[in-house]
């Protein structure tokens, strides 16, 4: 049996509620989408990561961007993310796909990995994997990944018809749990009282000290574990910011 080629799908829009533009700010001379692909394309085993943003014309400086960079993309409906996401694994032949939104710098490349192992390794082969699932969290924000084949992807784009389903993505597999093999990939101890994502000023601020509290841009989500030991009142900075329900999800279209 060949190898499936793993494509990681990293969707990313200006429009924010909270923090217009975030995934084009500046954090410790990157930008926070530069952050993500750079981050998420040294997990073992993805073979190619793209955006996926809109044909807004406010996601035009998305779409400049990532041709400058030599970023892959692709261009779709603002709303119908799922309908993107179809667009970016055809036009890279994925056989697995990883769900990655463009607003968590601190992605981890380590925990890509093993989810992803996990995931091409479990038997019965699975449809479905996810580090988090909506209201069951023990996970870090901002460390979301999401897993599918492409079967059951182009399942989910012909027959997934709720709003939620289309813009958030992966709802339709574990919304319809009898039809899909499915796997909640769990943490122990569990962190998912952290917050580590960016969509406010407060979560801004303290990425911004994370960040500068390194010296490289390849730490892991263990170092900043242990950094916000050494310094618990890091995690104050955003410990207000209140965490969006599992009918926001948490995992969303940044």
């Amino acid at each position: 049996m060949s190898r499936p080629k793993v494509v990681a799908i990293i969707q990313a829009r200006m429009e924010s509620n909270r923090l217009p533009g975030k995934v084009l700010l500046d954090l410790g001379g990157k930008t926070i989408l530069d952050w993500v692909v750079q981050r998420v394309a040294r997990a073992r085993r993805v073979d190619q990561t793209i955006v996926a943003t809109s044909t807004s014309p406010e996601d035009d400086a998305i779409a400049d961007f990532c041709a400058e960079r030599g970023y892959a993309f692709v261009r779709g409906d603002l709303h119908d993310v799922l309908d993107r996401y179809m667009q970016a694994a055809n036009k890279t032949n994925a056989d697995v796909i990883i769900r990655i939104t463009g607003d968590c710098p601190l992605i981890d490349p380590d925990m890509i990995s093993d989810n992803l192992n996990t995931f091409l390794t479990t038997l019965p082969p699975l449809d479905f994997a996810a580090n988090r699932l909506p209201g069951d969290r023990t996970i870090p924000i901002g460390l979301d990944a999401e897993f599918c084949t492409r079967e059951a992807l182009e399942t989910a784009w012909q027959e997934a018809t709720e709003p939620p389903q289309r813009e958030h993505v992966m709802p339709f597999f574990y919304e319809n749990p009898e039809r899909f093999r499915i796997l909640h990939i769990k943490s122990d101890p569990n962190y998912g009282h952290l917050r580590w994502t960016l969509d406010t000023k407060e979560d801004y601020i303290l990425l911004q000290k994370i960040v500068s509290s390194f010296d490289r841009d390849d730490f892991s989500w263990k170092d900043v574990l242990e950094l916000l030991r050494e310094n618990p009142q890091l995690s104050e900075i955003n410990a207000g910011v209140p965490h969006k329900s599992q009918h926001d999800f948490e995992i969303n279209q940044p």
